[in-house]
């Protein structure tokens, strides 16, 4: 193997130990914080795919750009979808006897 390889894998295992040490920690109340900053990521992310996607010119280039887009989208809006429900989590619910309005 050759040594930037190495050097690259060593890297990203790190980065996964760190990850998960500093995700494990974090109080439930950051979360949804976390979650919105973690969306903007995304956000980047999905840009950068769709801009390498961009310059394909093999159908192998094309079969990866449309997979790093789909897989970028789909981790954008799940992200929000997620961070929406955690929203609804700390919405106050309305009184026994008064009918919630159309908007809620």
């Amino acid at each position: 193997m050759s040594t930037e390889l190495i050097l690259v894998v060593t890297i990203f295992a790190l980065s996964l130990l760190v990850g998960f040490e500093v995700i494990s920690k974090v109080p439930t109340t950051l979360h949804t914080p976390l979650m919105s900053g973690a969306n903007a990521i995304h956000g980047i992310v999905l840009v950068g795919a769709l801009l390498v996607a961009a310059e394909a010119r093999t159908p192998v280039e094309y079969a990866l750009g449309f997979a790093a887009v789909a897989f970028g989208a789909a981790n954008v809006v799940g992200g929000y979808v997620v961070t929406d429900r955690m929203l609804h989590m700390f919405r106050a619910r309305p009184a026994a006897g008064r009918q919630p309005a159309a908007s809620e």
